[in-house]
């Protein structure tokens, strides 16, 4: 038993010894090399790390955190999104609801009806996200001397307007309608009812 032992004592000194580094690094590609889920075995590899510059094992198990992943969305931009006016540049504008309550508002110039209605929560619904595709936007001129400063409505403009509920002779989609200092106090009512009739209910199928 002594020759045994003296030989086994030998053999000790003659085989370098690992590290404790070198030990886990070794099982940890075992375990990487046999393992059947390798999203799991990265979480193991990196569960010990050798600091070469310490000479020292240096811990850092993470657990599953290795390998989650963070889901982020980025919110998406909601119609009605209007300019604050710049002090001295107000452009009034009132907006007469459907149970004839008169909103008095100061708006930025380039901006329209629809975003200005619906960043005010007023009941404009712009089904068709202000493309010109749906009469939900219509908005009533109180004012013809004001209704005539407005540009022209396009032929696309007026393709909608047929479809809209009590249409008159100063109606107008608010989508189409952007504020300019020559709109400084305009007035407008929103119709009782609206028709949710879009360009794309016609399209042939």
């Amino acid at each position: 038993m002594t020759l045994w032992r003296e030989f086994g004592q030998q053999m000790r000194r003659a085989v370098p010894k690992a590290t404790s580094g070198e030990m886990c690094l070794a099982q940890s590609r075992r375990y990487i090399r046999h393992s059947t889920t390798p999203w799991r075995s990265a979480g193991i590899a990196n569960s010990c790390r050798w600091n070469t510059a310490q000479k020292s094992l240096r811990p850092s198990f993470q657990g599953w955190k290795s390998v989650q992943r963070s889901f982020s969305a980025t919110a998406q931009v909601a119609h009605g999104h209007i300019t604050p006016p710049k002090p001295g540049e107000e452009i009034n504008v009132t907006f007469i609801d459907k149970d004839s309550v008169e909103v008095k508002l100061q708006v930025a110039e380039g901006d329209n009806l629809l975003d200005i209605a619906q960043a005010n929560d007023l009941e404009m619904e712009g089904a068709c996200g202000g493309s010109c595709a749906c009469s939900t936007c219509h908005v009533i001129v109180e004012d013809p001397d004001m209704f005539d400063k407005m540009e022209e409505p396009s032929d696309d403009e007026n393709d909608m307007l047929d479809l809209a509920f009590g249409l008159t002779e100063t109606s107008r989609l608010g989508c189409q309608v952007v504020m300019t200092k020559d709109l400084d106090g305009l007035v407008v009512r929103l119709p009782t009812m609206t028709r949710n009739l879009q360009a794309s209910d016609f399209d042939s199928k």
